[in-house]
């Protein structure tokens, strides 16, 4: 409850601030509101197109390929009961060749929703393991992040061309204009780590779904473990090549290196997984994010992994809805 809390909250804050700066620039400024509806227009378009060509985009730099029941029977199985389960028709089911090891989900409404598995991760997670991180993206579906992502996202760009007009047009008649082009910057940083706030708050969610859709948190947090430890082993090269698109993973790839050392207290008995017992184990235990990883987290669209994991331990007994 707290947690959809905090994301209407800060989708509300989001809204007002950007209401606000357009309020105070017409009426303080006596600029013509249509010029505003100008840069509304033009943020909303352009990310209307990206959202219409975003699927063909991600299948494109992932190297989606589209498989058959047939081809992986256990695979389609899976999602399909999952999909099921969360009462959402069952999206198409994928095989991403790159060698980092995850899943991920896209589309564009809930008729065209897409679930992807990449070629390193169905080595490396056991079955209950992948059917967790399968639930995870589902949940992404049924709550439609990608839509609420997208949405919230023309607000930081909305700030960004309003300070960019201002602080580079040449008008110069107006000695304020430079220091309203200064505060929509500020405002556009602000609303940009909002936005990021908002996408790892979707990320607690879809965790919680995954579980409410029958998967154990300890299995979910295995597998988690494990995505980290296989990423931290791929060449830097691979990353380069998603790190655009690293938003639609089940985890953050490129904070692997920084979350291993964090991670690695967690496996108690060596055994390269998390029981539920490690997982309850840490359930009281007080955890401790240095300094630099809250930065790194603040900058990312995924929770500090140790954080997350240990919010799966409270998931322990929730009941499916």
């Amino acid at each position: 409850m707290w947690l959809k809390l905090r994301l209407y909250l800060v989708m509300t804050l989001l809204f007002a601030i950007i209401y606000a700066l357009i309020a105070v620039a017409i009426n303080y400024m006596g600029l013509q509101g249509t010029g505003f509806v100008f840069y509304a227009v033009l943020a909303t378009v352009m990310m209307f197109i990206q959202y219409m060509i975003g699927p063909k985009m991600v299948e494109w730099s992932m190297g989606v390929r589209y498989v058959s029941e047939q081809e992986y029977p256990a695979l389609h199985r899976m999602v399909s009961e999952l999909a099921r389960d969360a009462r959402i028709p069952k999206p198409r089911v994928g095989i991403a060749r790159i060698p980092i090891p995850n899943a991920f989900a896209f589309g564009r409404w809930a008729s065209d929703g897409r679930v992807c598995v990449t070629e390193g991760i169905m080595s490396l997670l056991n079955e209950q393991e992948l059917r967790a991180v399968l639930g995870h993206e589902i949940s992404h579906l049924k709550h439609r992040d990608v839509a609420i992502i997208t949405m919230i996202s023309v607000i930081p760009m909305i700030c960004w061309y309003l300070a960019w007009n201002f602080m580079f047009s040449g008008d110069r008649e107006r000695g304020n204009n430079v220091l309203i082009g200064i505060t929509a910057f500020v405002v556009y940083l602000i609303t940009n780590l909002l936005v990021l706030y908002v996408s790892r708050i979707r990320e607690y969610y879809a965790d919680e779904g995954a579980v409410k859709l029958g998967n154990s948190p300890h299995h979910l947090a295995s597998a988690l473990y494990k995505l980290v430890y296989g990423s931290a082993r791929v060449p830097k090269d691979s990353l380069k090549q998603i790190e655009g698109m690293k938003a639609f993973f089940a985890n953050d790839p490129s904070l692997a290196g920084s979350e291993i050392k964090e991670l690695s207290q967690l496996d108690l008995d060596g055994s390269g997984t998390i029981d539920a017992r490690e997982l309850m184990a840490l359930r009281t235990r007080p955890v401790r994010v240095k300094t630099t990883d809250k930065i790194l987290e603040m900058l990312s669209t995924h929770p500090n992994m140790l954080k997350r994991i240990q919010r799966l331990s409270s998931l322990q007994g929730i009941s499916a809805s």
